[in-house]
């Protein structure tokens, strides 16, 4: 018989064999960019590797070595990942420039914020050390319903602020021009992919992947330092935007994701990865995306930096309270 004592120390253990990992990397790179060893200002040449070289190849590996049956399980999933990303942002655009008045182009960089979880650093490593090798499928659906909705969406409004209202052109016109750049990304068509090819039936030979796994490996663990670099020059502030940007995206978001899954009837690995995923702090997308459109916005890098501080609870309530041995 289990005792309250060991089992209060396993789900201890297995909280921290989760977010120990990842916190620590991430703490890594906030320490390297703070102390000045790591430029924190100029990461596009670590975007690129990550975002484009590790992490497409670590998701390419990782998909290509599931079976079909693993892909067609996550329609449930897809449907929940679609309209909970959609609607979280919709509501959160609005809010910025209704509510909390931020011009166009701050608010869809601070909507990209709170609706776009941190899938490309912190899901990898948190879902493969909660539900295993099948996460990485999840993860890479999430990066692509972000990648062809809200990214190229938010760099439509980028687009239309910056060139002003007598811009030639719709912002449909411009969203299709950001669509087409978005999917021709690594990081959207290699898992795409393989996806492709496990449900055609294709199996990669054993030494593609040997080929991509030096890489691939690379890639959580630079996505996560990445992350820390980033968060590492942000300027915080704390005031009403802030506060709603994490009650959303730490607490709000998965508790929506958890009564879609419950309203549609998915599975509880299904609903495990849904909840799971969505409770990831803030993405740095929106952060990384504005600057070319002279942006800063100290709203999202205060509310990026402090959600992934307060994630630590979060994610450790969320692990807690998800169902154990999926």
């Amino acid at each position: 018989m289990i005792t309250v004592e060991v089992y209060s120390f396993c789900m201890v253990y297995e909280i921290a064999t989760a977010l120990l990992p990842v916190f620590f990397a991430l703490a890594l790179g906030f320490g390297a960019g703070l102390r000045g060893y790591v430029d924190n200002r100029d990461v596009s040449s670590i975007n690129k590797l990550v975002m484009d070289f590790a992490i497409p190849a670590s998701l390419f590996v990782s998909i290509s070595s599931t079976d079909r049956s693993d892909i067609t399980a996550h329609a449930g999933y897809i449907v929940v990942t679609v309209v909970a990303l959609a609607v979280v942002y919709a509501v959160t655009l609005v809010l910025q420039q209704r509510a909390f008045g931020l011009q166009k182009a701050e608010a869809a960089v601070q909507a990209l914020t709170v609706a776009f979880p941190n899938y490309a650093s912190i899901g990898l490593p948190l879902s493969a050390a909660v539900v295993g090798g099948r996460g990485a499928i999840a993860v890479a659906i999430g990066l692509a319903v972000g990648a062809v909705t809200i990214v190229p969406f938010s760099l439509a409004l980028l687009e239309d602020s910056k060139l002003g209202p007598d811009a030639p052109g719709s912002t449909l016109s411009r969203f299709g021009g950001a669509l087409g750049k978005s999917v021709c990304r690594p990081i959207f068509w290699a898992p795409m992919l393989a996806i492709v090819l496990v449900l055609s039936g294709v199996h990669m030979p054993g030494l593609v992947e040997k080929t991509l796994a030096p890489i691939g490996q690379a890639g959580a663990g630079a996505a996560l330092f990445l992350t820390g670099l980033l968060l590492s020059a942000q300027k915080v502030s704390f005031g009403p935007n802030v506060a709603y940007g994490i009650v959303v995206k730490n607490g709000l978001m998965p508790l929506f994701v958890w009564g879609l899954c419950l309203l549609l009837g998915l599975d509880r690995l299904s609903t495990t990865e849904a909840v799971l995923l969505t409770a990831i702090p803030c993405g740095f997308f929106g952060l990384v995306f504005s600057p070319p459109y002279g942006l800063q916005s100290r709203v999202a890098g205060s509310t990026l930096m402090l959600s992934t501080v307060a994630g630590i609870a979060s994610l450790s309530v969320v692990i807690a309270l998800l169902p154990q041995h999926v």
